[in-house]
C-alpha cells in the first residue's frame, strides 16, 4: 500500500487580516481583496482505500450531514475529473470551528484533492487542483497553494506574501454567522477603493464585513471590545482586533506570553487559541515527506 494511506493529514486554519469588498460582479459574486495567513490550528483527515469505488465518510462529525460534506464532495470530484474508479474512506478530526471565518471546511477539502491526487497517482498539477478547488469554495486554492498570499477576485487570483511571524489570540464569540447571509446583506458595504500590497504592509486595511456582522451578532462586537480593552503594542505600535472573514471568529496580534494570560481571562461562553502563524502550510511540509 503507498505510504500516506492512514496517517493523519493536517488541513490548517487561515485568518484573513485584511477584507475588503470592491464591488458586486455581473455573475452575482464579489470582488474581493483579502490578506490570507495561514495558522497552526489544523483539523486532520485519514485515508483508507476502498476497494468497491464507494467514497465514504468513516466517522460522524457533528454538525455536518454527509452529503454537505466537503470532504466527501472534493474526493468524488476528484474521481468525476479523472475517470478513476478507485474508492476511499475519510474520517475527519474536526478542531476548527464551523461558521467561524477560519476556512475550515475549505482547507478540509483541499486536503482531499492533494493527498488523494498523490495517493492515486494521479499527477494532477497544483494550477489544475486550484481550478477544480474553485468550483467548491473561493477559499479552496489558497489552501491547495499553500503559502500566505494577497488574494483578488472571488479570493482566487493568488499573490504569495511573505509575512512577519506572528502569533494570534482567536476568539469564537456563542455565535455563528453565515456567511451568504452576510454577503447578501442590503447594508454591507461594496464599494472600498482598490488597495495595493505595498499599503497594506505599511499598515492600512481592515475588513468590511464587520459593521454588518456585528449588527446581526452583537456578540461578536463584545468580543472585538474586549480584545480591544486588553491588547498590547507590537514593536511600540497600538494594534487592533480584527473579524476573519466573515466571522465569527476575531483576533488579536499579540506575543504569546500576552496571549495566553487572555485565553486564561476568556469569559466562560467564549472559546479561544493561541495560534502562530505559518509560512507553509503544514499539509506540504508532509507531502514533501513522502516523496
Amino acid at each position: 500500500m503507498k505510504p500516506g494511506w492512514g496517517h493523519r493529514w493536517p488541513a490548517p486554519a487561515k485568518l484573513n487580516l485584511m477584507l475588503h469588498i470592491l464591488g458586486r460582479r455581473a455573475d452575482g459574486y464579489h470582488e474581493l481583496q483579502t490578506v490570507f495567513r495561514l495558522i497552526d490550528l489544523c483539523d486532520e483527515l485519514v485515508f483508507r482505500p476502498l476497494e468497491d469505488g464507494q467514497v465514504l465518510r468513516g466517522n460522524e462529525v457533528p454538525g455536518i450531514h454527509p452529503s454537505d460534506d466537503l470532504c466527501i464532495r472534493a474526493a468524488r470530484l476528484l474521481r468525476e475529473h479523472t475517470g478513476i474508479s478507485a474508492g476511499v474512506e475519510i474520517d475527519l478530526i474536526k478542531r476548527i470551528p464551523m461558521q467561524a471565518g477560519l476556512g475550515g471546511g475549505s482547507s478540509d477539502a483541499a486536503t482531499v484533492l492533494c493527498v488523494l491526487n498523490r495517493l492515486w497517482d494521479l499527477s494532477l498539477t497544483q494550477a489544475q487542483l486550484m481550478t477544480l478547488g474553485l468550483s467548491l469554495g473561493a477559499d479552496v486554492p489558497v489552501f491547495i497553494a499553500g503559502r500566505n498570499a494577497w488574494a483578488e477576485g472571488v479570493g482566487e487570483r493568488l499573490t504569495t506574501l511573505a509575512l512577519p511571524p506572528q502569533d494570534y489570540l482567536v476568539v469564537l464569540p456563542d455565535c455563528a454567522v453565515s456567511t451568504a447571509e452576510i454577503f447578501a446583506a442590503s447594508d454591507l458595504t461594496r464599494s472600498t477603493p482598490p488597495l495595493t500590497i505595498q499599503r497594506f504592509l505599511a499598515g492600512v486595511g481592515g475588513n468590511d464585513c464587520t459593521a454588518a456582522v456585528v449588527r446581526r451578532h452583537p456578540q461578536v462586537g463584545e468580543a472585538l471590545e474586549w480584545l480591544r480593552a486588553h491588547r498590547a503594542p507590537i514593536s511600540g505600535q497600538a494594534v487592533e482586533p480584527m473579524l476573519s472573514g466573515t466571522g465569527a471568529c476575531v483576533f488579536l496580534p499579540c506575543p504569546r506570553a500576552h496571549a495566553k494570560a487572555l485565553l486564561g481571562s476568556l469569559p466562560g461562553h467564549w472559546r479561544g487559541w493561541v495560534v502562530r502563524g505559518l509560512e507553509v502550510s503544514p499539509l506540504h511540509a508532509q507531502l514533501a515527506g513522502i516523496g
